[in-house]
């Protein structure tokens, strides 16, 4: 072959492959298009989301007077910059944090430890009337505090529990949904570990100690997490079971606030973003570990 017929070839060649070289910036330009569209569709959702959370605070900083003579504007009018120390004194708001803070580990700490041992056993022993019992806890889901509310006011009340801590936590101390989320989370171990735990000279305690809790972490520490934030935020069985300030949790303390100050309403939007804070700061310092138990099985590899 002639050396023009080779460079010919060559050219043939290589423009037949320039459009499979260009061909990807097509695709690529697309993917990138797909993306913004993504990131502007969560940015509008994100805008959703925190426009309450910015209007609370712009009510929060503005005279309310001044506020609603400007016609309720997006920005705030006559600052008060003293707002959010005048709404923590006027609520009392250290010792509700106190009450709140107390009780909410003690439901939280309690729920983790019930929900492990419990879950463990629906998932490793062997007992009877096993799967009865189980479903008997599973239908408690189904039940709304309603229903349990009046009876356990009562017990309360004969016990004397009113205006304590064991008042506020003691109906709270065990969750199905928790035995639920970790029991899923302790049968997802193949038993070939179980019998070869037992042949190391491991009990059922020392396994579930040791490997069982240790490999479903993440589901534990997202129901840890849930388990927080639900026994922070209570309102209705505190407001039945507490008669004295002193023991009044962030929640009531935040009616109380609004109650109390309603040509001063201002007071009542810095109490609701000064009980914001805990729950806010538990999301940005736990939230790995809340999407990681959420996700958990969700992709296998």
């Amino acid at each position: 072959m002639s050396e023009s017929a080779i460079t010919l070839h060559d050219t043939e060649l290589g423009a037949d492959q320039a459009p499979a070289i260009t061909g990807g910036r097509p695709g690529k330009s697309a993917r990138r298009a797909k993306d913004v569209v993504w990131y502007l569709f969560l940015t509008l959702i994100s805008l959703v989301v925190l426009f309450p959370i910015y209007m609370t605070l712009v009510r929060a900083l503005s005279t309310p007077a001044a506020y609603i003579n400007e016609g309720l504007p997006l920005y705030p009018v006559k600052i008060e910059w003293d707002i959010f120390r005048r709404a923590f004194e006027t609520g009392d708001m250290g010792q509700k944090m106190i009450v709140s803070g107390v009780s909410t580990a003690i439901i939280a700490g309690a729920q983790l430890v019930t929900s492990v041992l419990a879950a463990y056993a629906f998932a490793f022993l062997r007992f009877p009337f096993k799967r009865v019992i189980f479903v008997l806890t599973m239908a408690t889901l189904m039940l709304p505090i309603e229903v349990t509310l009046i009876p356990n006011i009562t017990n309360v009340r004969n016990w004397g529990l009113l205006n304590s801590y064991a008042g506020l936590t003691l109906p709270f101390l065990a969750t199905a949904f928790g035995i639920f989320l970790i029991r899923q989370g302790f049968l997802g171990i193949p038993k070939d570990l179980l019998d070869a735990a037992k042949l190391d000279g491991y009990g059922h305690f020392a396994f579930m100690i040791r490997i069982a809790v240790p490999v479903t972490r993440p589901v534990v520490a997202s129901f840890a997490v849930i388990s927080l934030l639900a026994a922070f935020n209570q309102y209705l069985w505190p407001r039945a079971v507490v008669s004295v300030a002193q023991w009044e949790t962030v929640q009531i303390g935040l009616k109380s606030l609004v109650a109390s100050n309603v040509e001063e309403s201002n007071i009542g939007f810095a109490g609701a973003l000064i009980a914001a804070i805990p729950v806010l700061l538990l999301l940005i310092f736990l939230q790995r570990h809340l999407i990681r138990g959420l996700t958990a099985g969700a992709v296998k590899g």
